[in-house]
């Protein structure tokens, strides 16, 4: 059986006794957690730019003609003007444009090589999560209370969700997150085996089925 520890260094040669040789190569490389996490960061700021000024734009001008007003479904328009869009009494994408340069930060200096020490990386985990938490009770809103969707707020979402895996992927491999040796071995067997990909896709599978069902033809109306 391999190594995890050995695993985890991008310089180990994979045999073809590895299990999966190739998911491994590309799962235990730091480049391509941190690019991922890099470029969703990068993804969401961009949206969460957009939002702000849709916001603004929205302030002068409640019934301003929003580049993403498609339809009666795919509009940004309503979305924002719901009180959901600023929960905390400013629009919600404020939030975006405070916190994705954090993570950007941490990505790049982490393709630099530099090590964070554990607390920094738990209290990541943790306002992350909320930050995820935060993200899927807006979509849940916006699908079944507001009843349209924000092509922006949903590239949010999922650049949310894949810095999310990738973050508890690192905490895990990383021993970070301190957990007892019986849960941190299911845990690092689970990323180990490449299954923390397999739930990843599948949860994106669900959310657009869940958007296809609710919606149906009328996301193209």
């Amino acid at each position: 059986m391999t190594d995890w520890d050995d695993l985890a260094d991008p310089d180990h040669q994979v045999t073809a006794d590895d299990p999966d040789p190739w998911l491994h190569r590309v799962r235990s490389s730091d480049v391509a957690v941190w690019v991922t996490m890099l470029i969703s960061s990068v993804l969401s700021l961009v949206a969460s730019f957009v939002l702000s000024i849709d916001a603004l734009r929205l302030a002068e001008n409640p019934n301003a003609d929003l580049g993403c007003n498609i339809n009666a479904v795919i509009s940004c328009g309503t979305v924002a003007n719901s009180w959901q869009s600023s929960l905390l009494g400013f629009p919600n994408a404020f939030l975006g444009l405070v916190t994705e340069p954090v993570v950007i930060t941490i990505a790049v200096a982490s393709l630099a090589r530099v090590v964070f020490p554990r607390w920094f990386m738990v209290a990541a985990q943790v306002v992350y999560t909320v930050g995820l938490v935060f993200a899927y009770w807006l979509f849940y809103e916006a699908m079944f209370d507001i009843g349209a969707l924000c092509p922006w707020c949903l590239l949010v979402t999922l650049a949310t969700t894949l810095v999310f895996f990738e973050m508890t992927y690192v905490n895990i491999r990383d021993d970070n997150l301190r957990l007892p040796r019986r849960i941190q071995g299911a845990l690092t067997s689970f990323i180990r085996s490449g299954l923390d990909l397999i739930v990843l896709v599948v949860w994106l599978l669900v959310l657009l089925l869940a958007v296809v069902l609710k919606y149906g033809d009328a996301l193209f109306a």
